[in-house]
């Protein structure tokens, strides 16, 4: 049987969609492959039977990086040395992929999500480029919220440049850089225990430097799972700090990350 808390969690809960479209053109980062889709069968072209039934078919070309995604604990490497100190040299391959901790072994995500509304904070609507956001503006925005950072919690921080999605150039930013987590904010979120964390920028860590030092602080050193370009706009408009969080990843053996449609139920 259901237990009340989660009846009323499905009876009166809001859900809130954060993932991003995906379509031929979308932004991506740089160093990830573009988005690609086309239809390989239209209806009309084979038909069945009197009644002309027709089934269309497509394909899709997606890296495990694009659009809304999650990394795999295994996706940063510092020497190549992945998370728990393992040596990824020799585990890994083209054909096959990683053999350690590869986007397979994440389960579906279900836990306690926190935003962190630093725009809200500072009274902007987005953050500027050159932003960073550290220990003292996630103490800042946790206080000013009337939350706390528990273990194991998901922590998504909002810099509002999703509001850029339409205009690739401007959202990939690759000549003035974007704003993000710094690593004081990396290593409090290490601190706290925090289980998955997450953005709405193609990086997550404030760009540049482009070597992304909270990526290895987060994933090589603690085995914190990344997030990037999630939507967080709605729940910032409706003030909603704390929630259900759910996630799931592809199941995808050896990659080192996969597309989510992740949600927020409160």
């Amino acid at each position: 049987m259901l237990s009340h808390c989660l009846e009323e969690l499905l009876k009166e809960g809001r859900v809130f969609d954060l993932g991003m479209p995906y379509f031929t053109g979308m932004p991506h980062h740089p160093n990830q492959p573009p988005f690609a889709h086309t239809l390989l069968k239209k209806h009309g072209d084979i038909t069945v039977g009197e009644e002309k039934i027709s089934f269309c078919n497509d394909l899709f070309v997606i890296g495990g990086h694009s659009g809304t995604h999650l990394d795999a604990i295994s996706h940063v490497a510092r020497n190549n040395i992945v998370a728990n100190n393992i040596d990824i040299t020799d585990l890994q391959d083209y054909q096959n992929g990683l053999k350690v901790m590869g986007i397979e072994t994440t389960g579906p995500v279900v836990k306690r999500g926190i935003l962190i509304d630093i725009p809200q904070l500072m009274g902007l609507g987005v953050l500027p480029p050159d932003f960073g956001i550290g220990k003292e503006e996630i103490q800042k925005a946790v206080y000013a919220e009337g939350v706390e950072i528990r273990e194991d919690d998901v922590v998504l921080v909002r810099t509002g440049w999703i509001q850029y999605w339409d205009d690739r150039q401007k959202y990939v930013s690759a000549d003035k850089g974007s704003p993000g987590i710094i690593e004081s904010g990396a290593q409090y979120l290490a601190e706290r225990k925090i289980s998955f964390t997450g953005s709405d920028t193609t990086a997550y860590d404030k760009v540049p430097p482009h070597s992304l030092p909270c990526h290895v602080i987060l994933l090589v050193e603690n085995g914190i799972q990344i997030m990037e370009m999630l939507n967080l706009e709605e729940l910032s408009r409706e003030k909603i700090f704390t929630f259900l969080f759910i996630a799931l990843p592809l199941k995808l053996k050896g990659g080192a990350g996969s597309p989510i449609r992740p949600i927020a139920i409160a």
